[in-house]
């Protein structure tokens, strides 16, 4: 009889969006163009990595992992089409204020999903709890066209970003060497 037992997902899932979201904020701090690298890696790393991660997550039975990464890796998907449709001529490019309003959607998601954390560790909860601080300040930068606002979302997204990144090491390595490497708040 195999190995019957998982392995676990989700810092293949943080990963892709740990990475993707410090990405993504370079660009919101006006350090980088919004290019290929932060496109390719929405979708192939944020969008479809996650996915699999969710879809992995699903078979552990595990219905908050479920959701946030197919959520999350769905969120990359359709921006990065939000952001490529309109320069394949398929579609008009959004306004601000409608950009403002789909992110504030996600900032309402991912509050809820923040709630789900609240018996988790602690390093989970700061992913959420700073990722819905993103969201909310990215909504309202964009509705109100404020660059200020946008940047200070991009510090924001970075320090959230880092610390998926870290949740992700500190699962993967904790569990390679059987004890606490990286303290994640168990």
């Amino acid at each position: 009889m195999g190995n019957t037992q998982l392995a676990n997902p989700a810092p293949l899932g943080l990963m892709g969006f740990g990475m993707t979201t410090i990405l993504l904020n370079l660009h919101n701090l006006g350090l980088f163009p919004l290019d290929g690298v932060i496109l390719a890696m929405g979708i192939f790393y944020g969008g479809m990595a996650q996915i699999f991660a969710g879809l992995l997550e699903f078979k552990k039975g595990n219905t908050f992992g479920l959701t946030a990464f197919t959520s999350y890796g769905s969120f990359w998907l359709t921006l990065v089409a939000i952001l490529l449709m309109p320069k394949m001529g398929l579609t008009d490019a959004p306004s601000g204020q409608f950009l403002g309003v789909y992110l504030g959607l996600w900032g309402i998601f991912t509050l809820f999903m923040f709630f789900g954390t609240l018996q988790a560790a602690r390093m989970l909860q700061f992913v959420f709890g700073s990722l819905t601080v993103l969201f909310a300040l990215l909504a309202v930068g964009n509705i109100a066209g404020s660059e200020a606002i946008i940047h200070i979302a991009g510090w924001v997204g970075i320090i959230c970003g880092a610390s998926a990144f870290y949740l992700a090491m500190g699962e993967v390595l904790n569990e390679q060497f059987g004890r606490t490497v990286l303290p994640i708040g168990d």
